[in-house]
């Protein structure tokens, strides 16, 4: 009788992100979550692709403390229009003030993403992305803030949500603008120095 194959290794994800999620799924990477605790503040004159990359990290770091072992992937996205970083909302007036201050003008998101295992701090990158969002009037952002879509996202809206309809163009990852860049995660999970890690970049579900 032939021995049982060894189950595959499971990545957690330290977000609570059903976007990260979706993203993951849609690459055939098997994952469980871990949400870290870790507060999304941005230091003083910190520029967004640094808070981006130091939170990402933060995060990983926390959960990879209390899951010795094993390989954690995190992210942290951040929306920037002209001198702002926008992160998420903390209600609903925070939520208009920020759709006002994007429609009709382009913006750029930047993702920071962090993969590691135990105490080394392991390998990160920074994604890019531009989006343009239409011109949008007080009827149209009172609609979208009262749908409750705005109240978890970095900049107050979903590039593949209800929010669908007010973006006129992505240059750059889509997916990236969602959250997870799915080019930069099957790098990072391909070139990880644990071939058992590595070989779930071309895996099957």
């Amino acid at each position: 009788m032939s021995a049982a194959a060894a189950p595959r290794p499971r990545l957690i994800l330290a977000s609570g992100s059903p976007r990260r999620a979706e993203i993951l799924t849609a690459l055939g990477i098997p994952f469980e979550i871990d949400v870290p605790g870790v507060p999304e503040t941005i230091e003083p004159g910190e520029p967004a692709e640094g808070a981006a990359a130091r939170l990402a990290a933060e995060k990983a770091a926390e959960v990879s403390a209390r899951r010795p072992g094993r390989w954690v992937l995190a992210a942290d996205t951040l929306v920037v229009v002209g001198d702002d970083i926008l992160g998420k909302p903390i209600d609903s007036d925070d939520a208009r003030r920020m759709l006002r201050r994007l429609a009709g003008r382009g913006h750029l998101v930047v993702t920071g993403v962090r993969l590691r295992r135990g105490a080394d701090p392991g390998r990160g990158i920074v994604e890019r992305s531009r989006v343009a969002i239409a011109p949008m009037s007080d009827e149209e952002i009172s609609w979208y803030v009262a749908t409750r879509e705005p109240m978890d996202k970095a900049g107050a809206y979903a590039v593949q949500g209800l929010g669908a309809r007010f973006i006129e163009a992505v240059e750059g990852s889509y997916t990236n603008v969602m959250g997870l860049p799915a080019r930069g995660v099957y790098r990072l999970v391909r070139e990880a120095p644990d071939p058992a890690l590595a070989a779930l970049a071309l895996s099957c579900p």
